[in-house]
């Protein structure tokens, strides 16, 4: 089990496995350079941990709060052109996925 809660309380328990769900799990995956997550991890590390210190760090925030800022991303409510670029084409499905992976990493 992870120690990071979910939105009602429980430890979130295979945020990985739906991760994988919510992606196919299937070529999208294979193919590391169109992959979502090899999409985020050239900016935000591959542990979530970002290099350069312009970029934030995703690994162990909150869930509802990377969820939140991709869909003001999606939207264009949070302005920011490459994050815009990267998530217009998302899923909602998607994007909870991804805070959730994200969210169940160690912050180190």
């Amino acid at each position: 089990m992870a120690d990071n809660p979910n939105r009602h309380g429980r430890p979130a328990r295979f945020p990985a496995a739906a991760f994988l769900l919510a992606l196919g799990a299937g070529p999208a995956l294979a193919e590391p350079k169109t992959s979502i997550v090899d999409n985020c991890a050239y900016c935000h590390g591959i542990d979530g941990i970002a290099r350069d210190t312009e970029v934030p760090h995703l690994a162990g925030q909150n869930e509802r709060y990377l969820y939140n800022q991709m869909m003001a991303f999606r939207s264009g409510k949070r302005p920011h052109k490459e994050m815009r670029f990267m998530a217009r084409d998302m899923t909602v499905p998607e994007i909870a996925a991804l805070a959730a992976y994200y969210a169940a990493m160690s912050p180190r």
